[in-house]
């Protein structure tokens, strides 16, 4: 492994260390949005400083192996142990370099996961109903937690529109890309003529925001248009807005 990558997983097991101090004192655990910054910088920095770990712990064993290979008794174990931990140790640094690559900040977040039913009438709202039990399956699997925000059934058990919360850590990073248009050709139930229908939905991932870094707008940045009506009319005629437009201008 070149020494920068190793200084730089030296700073991990460091800052392990560090944070886990810094997570035990009273007046950390008080700041809720301190609390929670740090706590997913813990969750993260853990992951690696575990591998890194494991990794000097192999770098011990084989070394240990190479000296046991001088002895005739040890000799045949020494090799299997040699084999084994150089293995092993090509794979951890494989997977200390990805864990090093930039991540985005908002994989940690919890997020907001989003079924539209498009085209293909009711076998659209039907894929979309599974489309749902994958993603509801999919996360009891990595121990995540659902919860339906709202919902607009179809008359056939599919869903028109729904959305759900999904709990858990790493969520936006794992189902951010599952964003866009998801498509499938079946014969569907609604079908009695055994002809293939394709149907689509589309899916939007969204990370949910800290409550402590809500969305501040100036109210001197919006532009609001009102209209009315003209013309020949009643009382109200010219005298009620009938639009109003609000523009944010950045």
């Amino acid at each position: 492994m070149k020494p920068f990558l190793r200084s730089q997983l030296e700073r991990y097991a460091q800052r392990h260390g560090e944070l886990d101090f810094l997570l035990s004192r009273e007046d950390i655990m008080a700041d809720m949005g301190q609390f929670l910054k740090l706590s997913r910088e813990h969750a993260e920095v853990t992951v690696i400083a575990g591998r890194y770990a494991r990794l000097l712990q192999r770098e011990s064993d084989l070394a240990a192996a190479r000296e046991m290979l001088s002895d005739p008794d040890m000799a045949d174990m020494a090799q299997d142990e040699i084999a084994n931990a150089e293995a092993e140790l090509t794979s951890l640094e494989a997977e200390l370099q990805r864990l090093l690559l930039p991540r985005d900040p908002d994989d940690a977040r919890n997020a907001f996961l989003e079924i539209r039913a498009g085209t293909g009438g009711d076998e659209s709202a039907l894929f979309a109903a599974d489309l749902l039990r994958l993603y509801t399956r999919y996360a009891e699997r990595q121990g995540w937690k659902t919860e339906v925000m709202s919902e607009s059934p179809s008359e056939l058990g599919g869903y028109k529109e729904v959305v759900i919360r999904i709990v858990g850590e790493g969520v936006y990073g794992q189902l951010r890309y599952e964003s866009g248009g998801h498509r499938v050709q079946r014969v569907p139930a609604t079908e009695t003529q055994g002809r293939i229908h394709t149907s689509a939905c589309t899916v939007a991932v969204l990370a949910e925001p800290d409550e402590q870094e809500a969305i501040k707008i100036n109210p001197s940045d919006l532009r609001i248009d009102t209209f009315r009506a003209s013309g020949a009319g009643g009382q109200h005629i010219n005298k009620t807005d009938s639009a109003v437009r609000v523009v944010h201008l950045p």
